[in-house]
């Protein structure tokens, strides 16, 4: 019956295909059909999953190409409507897409279908599908007919660059190029080696690791064997066998039955389990690092390692030179090590290395505090006070203040043994040379109840708990105060004797009164604006920040030139320490989002204008939000083919800080070299560095299609080529924010037109960068760029970046 019913669907289906003009019927009709793939709210059963698969599948991804045409495509208004037709490509079976797509290509002319095709076959191998595919024909060996398939297969794959040249010729895509394809097919098949390795040692540790489990838990022989057995492979196989066992275990106890003290008695184990597995790959879970660390501390003759392990692990997270150019990922499993070390060792170990311990945590917290990411910091910090707490227990605790999140709360709950890791129960006295311990026994209160106490006494209870409490959540707080409505009496209050009442009521007024009064605002605005950038923070004032930085941008809003010449020259000046300048930086970014914005009331209060590029320039916040601005240029650049307006549309008004953005930008430009004596951006000062570049990237954003856009870029792209070899990667992800509000913000025709040499020897810069990068972050930005210059060379129909 299921078999009928998919034969049914997928013959409908081509019926709507080939003869509907109806969108919403087309797009039901693909996801209905979507199904059978599986991934949805209502999976298929097992036989109808088979047989769309091994019946229908390449039948309908051929109705599907030659239904397509511009206007079947129109008829999909949203992007996710247009992403349904390309999944069946991207995410069925890879060996049939993959014929369907270039069998399709090579027996069609040159068409809107043929474009679309290749352009799906470029993202089907940019996303991996040459390893889905071979990993498929893997599974297939033992099927009839396997053997022609495969020929067909590795003659298509094969020749695929010749098919492409010879179809496209002058049109052909890099993707295809020999040069570009035959590197990726070896990383691809390199994948499907491993992927064959991890199946073929699953398939025997599956096995084996479960029944050496149990028969190890009581058994002393079968104990010994067990030992024996991994003691006598060879040593170019050790590391795979530790690996695969420290993995396919549940916990340290079980561990510690089946290795035994290989760590101490093999040299090559001791490697892998010491230094490989915690200092040279950072990939494993958080489980297998307390599986391995249990492991070491569950019997007294690998302690010594356990203490050493402690001892190497703090001075690589120490290092300067690692915290700079490890990634964040590795320096987070280094970290987690760290915290599971200090939960198994004893007081009298952590005394034997106090000063050493403590050299490497102050060295170690220097460098995470210095560095410009705050995921880094926080590890620091969370690191710092935990090592602190073991080395000096009676002295004064470490404490820094952090908002924690789920990354630190799962960092500090390692500082806690699971019952699992304290325990020794499991070991056998032929381990320990001691009788076995249960769970009940270790885990049984020693304290016993104090005498006359009673659980059923009450007799503490405050009969005052029946009272119901009176409901305040209406009151409102009297004011003592009257707020000044004035700017100049807001000044005089500012400047005068410190009152906090009249400073609340003026810091709460003082963005409503510069906004209703432009005029007034104008006469005062430099100094007012100085005024502010020098005020103490109130931390009687609740929110005082956000009050000051609103003030600021409103002033910069009001009168952007003045006010606009006085923060970035006050930027560059003397006196001023790194929070003030990097205020700066936060205003004259904001106030330009809001500049370039369409007039509203209040545009800082609306939900699309919760400053999401801005959030680059926070402190506790790292640069990932860039991407979100990218995304959402990108959309907005993307052309949409509908029948009528898919969302509603923006009033067109002027973008005002056009003509203004040069006051805002090159003042900011072109100082950044200049050293003083309390400020060195190019030296300790890259915090701010990194945000200053943040900080062009959002000024050049906004002044996306002004006159001066070209101009500003093709200056930022020379600051961009002055610190493309940075050291920090704050202030690298910075640059190559550069780069994409560079390419996002000027229109195509312009920057070949006055950055081609620019663009060409960045180009370079961004391959580098994306396949060399240790910083995640910076490889995703490049990864990025190098795709939004592809597009420029498409929309272009030109090649001018080769």
């Amino acid at each position: 019956m299921d078999v009928h019913q998919v034969r049914r669907a997928v013959l409908e289906a081509n019926s709507v295909l080939s003869s509907s003009r109806d969108g919403i019927q087309i797009y039901e009709t693909l996801q209905t059909i979507k199904r059978y793939l599986g991934g949805t709210e209502s999976p298929p059963s097992v036989k109808e999953k088979e047989e769309f698969i091994h019946s229908h599948f390449t039948t309908f991804l051929q109705c599907l190409i030659s239904n397509l045409s511009p206007h079947w495509m129109e008829l999909f208004q949203l992007d996710e409507e247009k992403e349904l037709w390309d999944s069946f490509f991207l995410e069925g079976p890879a060996d049939q897409s993959f014929m369907v797509l270039l069998d399709s290509i090579i027996s069609t002319g040159p068409s809107f279908r043929l474009n679309k095709v290749v352009d799906v076959l470029e993202r089907f191998l940019q996303r991996g599908g040459l390893s889905s595919l071979m990993w498929e024909v893997c599974k297939q060996q033992s099927q009839a007919g396997s053997l022609v398939l495969q020929e067909a297969l590795l003659n298509k794959v094969v020749c695929l660059p010749d098919h492409l040249a010879n179809k496209l010729q002058g049109e052909n895509h890099p993707a295809f190029f020999p040069q570009n394809y035959f590197p990726l097919l070896g990383l691809e098949i390199i994948q499907v080696l491993e992927r064959i390795s991890e199946s073929l040692r699953e398939e025997l540790l599956s096995v084996l690791v479960p029944h050496l489990t149990d028969r190890t838990q009581s058994d002393c022989i079968w104990q010994r064997m067990c030992w024996r057995l991994i003691e006598s492979v060879p040593d170019r196989w050790m590391e795979a066998v530790i690996c695969a066992f420290v993995q396919a275990v549940p916990g340290p106890a079980v561990l510690s039955r089946l290795l035994g003290n290989l760590v101490v008695k093999s040299k090559k184990a001791q490697f892998v389990m010491t230094q490989k597995l915690l200092l040279l790959q950072y990939s494993y879970p958080t489980t297998l690092l307390q599986s391995l660390l249990g492991y070491l501390a569950l019997d007294g003759t690998r302690r010594t390692l356990l203490t050493k392990v402690l001892k190497e692990l703090l001075e690589t997270w120490g290092s300067s030179s690692a915290v700079k150019h490890s990634p964040v990922e590795q320096q987070t499993y280094i970290s987690r090590a760290i915290l599971i070390c200090l939960s198994h060792v004893k007081d009298t170990e952590i005394e034997s290395l106090r000063q050493e311990l403590l050299t490497s945590m102050m060295e170690g917290m220097k460098c995470h505090l210095d560095s410009n990411l705050p995921r880094v910091r926080y590890l620091g910090m969370v690191v710092a006070e935990s090592v602190s707490a073991r080395i000096t227990p009676e002295g004064p605790a470490l404490k820094f203040q952090y908002e924690e999140d789920n990354e630190i709360r799962e960092l500090k709950s390692l500082l806690i043994q699971r019952p699992e890791q304290a325990l020794v129960s499991d070991l056998p006295s032929v381990v320990n040379n001691r009788p076995s311990m249960t769970l009940n026994s270790v885990l049984k209160p020693s304290a016993k109840p104090r005498p006359g106490a009673s659980e059923g006494d009450d007799s503490d209870l405050d009969s005052d708990d029946d009272l119901v409490p009176y409901d305040m959540s209406e009151d409102k707080e009297l004011k003592k105060i009257k707020a000044p409505a004035y700017i100049r009496d807001c000044i005089e209050i500012l400047t005068g004797p410190e009152d906090p009442d009249k400073y609340e009521a003026t810091m709460g007024i003082l963005e409503t009164l510069i906004r209703r009064n432009a005029a007034a605002a104008q006469e005062v605005s430099v100094e007012l604006t100085k005024v502010l950038l020098h005020l103490e923070e109130k931390t009687y004032i609740e929110g005082f920040m956000g009050l000051r930085q609103s003030a600021l941008v409103a002033l910069a809003v009001t009168d952007p030139i003045p006010v606009s010449h006085f923060l970035t020259a006050e930027f560059y000046s003397l006196n001023y320490s790194l929070r003030q300048r990097m205020d700066v930086l936060d205003v004259l970014a904001t106030a330009a989002q809001e500049l370039s914005r369409p007039a509203t009331p209040k545009p800082e209060r609306l939900p699309s204008v919760k400053q999401p590029s801005i959030q680059i320039l926070s402190v506790d916040n790292p640069p990932q939000n860039w991407q979100q601005v990218v995304d959402e240029r990108i959309k907005s650049k993307t052309r949409r083919f509908a029948k009528g307006p898919s969302r509603a549309e923006l009033p067109c008004t002027p973008n005002k800080f056009g003509p203004v953005a040069g006051h805002f930008f090159f003042p900011l430009l072109q100082n950044f070299d200049r050293s003083l004596t309390t400020f060195d951006l190019l030296g300790d000062d890259h915090m701010v560095l990194g945000r200053l570049a943040h900080t062009l990237a959002v000024l050049m954003y906004f002044a996306v299609n002004t006159g001066v856009a070209a101009v500003m870029g093709k200056a930022l792209l020379e600051f961009v080529w002055t610190l493309r070899f940075h050291a920090d990667a704050y202030v690298r992800q910075g640059l190559l924010s550069c780069v994409s509000s560079t390419l996002l913000s000027i229109p195509a025709e312009r920057l070949l037109e006055e950055v081609a040499e620019e663009l060409l020897e960045t180009q370079a810069w961004l391959a580098d960068v994306a396949e060399k990068d240790p910083d995640g972050d910076c490889r995703s930005l490049a990864l990025q760029n190098l795709f939004l210059m592809e597009n420029l060379k498409k929309k272009l129909g030109t090649a001018p970046l080769e």
